[in-house]
């Protein structure tokens, strides 16, 4: 979890005792659990939780945002009251372990069938993340993937993954996208949403 340090996430571990916690905080790189920036949203926290713990990752992650609940900061959370208490106690854990990835949205917007197009025509306005993705997708990914023509998936970087799919690819991946991201000159909300999409994919999922 990311969190800035105003934030308060206490409600994690009153609410949520028997989850072990990460909670990482951005803009202060004092605190126990911190990054070296803040910059690139919560893909920053998510990438450096992965490469800190690569050795010794629990069975089942999950990453998620540092608001509880209400409208409209947590819109994005199916469960009652858009609670996210409510909706990691709802997880069905043999799920993450079968496939490995789980999205914690099930409602199809944002996102489906085909929120990214790389290579729409015309293209989306100047600063949409669409036009940005191409780019990022081979700087992370390497040329000899191609870029997907359509990528959907229900938004919003909350999702639980297994360590087994965690540990399908290397840590260096994970390096290597986190190189981009503190490396990139796009803004925190373009290249925030880039990953947005492509979370799915590096936890081993199709495009769409």
């Amino acid at each position: 979890m990311a969190r800035l340090e105003a934030e308060d996430t206490s409600w994690v571990e009153n609410n949520l005792p028997e989850w072990q916690r990460a909670i990482y905080t951005v803009d202060n790189t004092s605190a126990t659990n911190h990054t070296s920036r803040n910059k690139g949203r919560e893909a920053n926290v998510y990438l450096t939780y992965v490469i800190e713990n690569y050795d010794d990752l629990p069975d089942i992650i999950v990453f998620l945002h540092s608001h509880r609940d209400g409208y409209p900061q947590a819109w994005h959370t199916d469960a009652a009251n858009h609670d996210n208490v409510a909706s990691i106690n709802s997880l069905r854990l043999d799920t993450v372990r079968e496939h490995g990835y789980v999205n914690l949205r099930c409602n199809p917007a944002i996102g489906c069938p085909d929120e990214v197009q790389p290579f729409r025509d015309p293209p989306k306005p100047d600063g949409d993340p669409e036009q940005l993705y191409g780019e990022a997708w081979n700087a992370m990914m390497g040329p000899d993937l191609p870029v997907p023509h359509i990528v959907g998936v229900a938004c919003c970087s909350q999702f639980a993954v297994s360590r087994k799919q965690v540990l399908a690819r290397p840590r260096a991946d994970y390096q290597r996208y986190l190189d981009w991201l503190m490396q990139t000159n796009a803004t925190d909300y373009v290249s925030g949403r880039i990953f947005e999409y492509m979370w799915h994919i590096i936890y081993g999922q199709s495009a769409v």
